[in-house]
């Protein structure tokens, strides 16, 4: 971890935190979900490095140590997409891999259909390719799914707002670490489906807890309501839906995701491949939502992998 480096980017009038490790001539940019931030890529980026990568990982706006928007309840995903064209030519990346994991796959991927000549290949763990359309969760899954409360303004922030940030981060790591949905009662919390003795995950510990904790008490969870939960109904002028980069889809077999409705039937068919041509599927068998802190080696692998196949 000490080889890390960590640096500021402005954009926008914002100070953006960027974390990068290795000076190899091929660059990955990883971009994270949520509960996350950059720290969620420590083992993938020192083995990149180590392999004779360039590794960088920004907080977005509004996490970590990146400032947040002025307008939080404004902010959308084509903000992280102007970001981070604003990041690669601050550091003169003309051309990179992108590596994404849960909702960082939106922007991975759109990145991608907009700016092909910029993306060398897009790997993206736990979420596959959607285009984007009208959120439709209502239909199908019961006003307790988490997306649904969270969604909802005041909500969250009622919900969290009885713990401290290091609680809620450890609450949803262990929810996200199950393969159920996270779904309360109607007359239940969110934060209330975990247990205040449940053990954290046995790949996480309390040291990370305290890293995650630390820099969500300082970014507060206002802006990580917003991207994703609260813009996944944005719109966005595509010339073409179609993902035309290689890409890789990593994920757990045991992941919540794919409980979602027509997720595993997405990720199992060919049908993930008629928005992205170039597409290889892998499943890490015991894996959940966080396969790259939970099998760092594997993934490690599977990612070095991919970049040798089209470096």
């Amino acid at each position: 971890m000490d080889q890390i480096q960590h640096k500021f980017v402005t954009i926008d009038d914002l100070k953006l935190h960027i974390a990068e490790v290795g000076n190899g001539p091929n660059v990955v940019v990883f971009l994270h979900g949520f509960p996350e931030i950059w720290y969620t890529w420590r083992h993938q980026m020192i083995a990149l490095a180590d392999a004779g990568f360039r590794a960088i990982a920004p907080d977005y706006r509004g996490y970590g140590l990146s400032d947040p928007p002025l307008q939080p309840d404004k902010a959308s995903f084509s903000d992280l997409l102007r970001d981070l064209l604003a990041i690669l030519d601050s550091l003169a990346l003309s051309k990179v891999f992108l590596v994404a994991k849960d909702f960082g796959a939106r922007p991975a991927h759109l990145f991608s259909i907009l700016h092909p000549e910029r993306v060398l290949g897009v790997v993206t763990l736990g979420v596959p390719y959607i285009p984007p359309s009208p959120s439709a969760y209502h239909k199908y899954l019961p006003e307790g799914f988490y997306i649904l409360r969270w969604r909802e303004p005041g909500r969250a922030e009622a919900d969290f707002g009885r713990f401290d940030a290091k609680t809620v981060v450890r609450n949803v790591y262990i929810l996200f670490s199950r393969s159920e949905i996270p779904i309360a009662q109607e007359n239940q919390e969110i934060m209330d489906l975990v247990e205040p003795n449940t053990p954290l995950p046995a790949w996480f510990s309390e040291e990370d807890l305290a890293t995650y904790g630390a820099l969500y008490e300082k970014s507060g969870f206002r802006t990580a309501l917003q991207i994703p939960y609260r813009s996944f109904g944005e719109e966005f002028n595509l010339p073409d839906p179609v993902v035309k980069v290689p890409a890789l889809v990593i994920m757990g077999g045991k992941d919540y995701f794919l409980k979602f409705p027509g997720i595993e039937d997405l990720i199992k068919s060919e049908k993930a491949k008629e928005f992205v041509p170039n597409l290889e599927v892998t499943f890490i068998p015991e894996g959940t939502h966080f396969v790259q802190e939970q099998f760092p080696a594997e993934v490690n692998q599977l990612i070095l992998d991919f970049l040798a196949k089209h470096t």
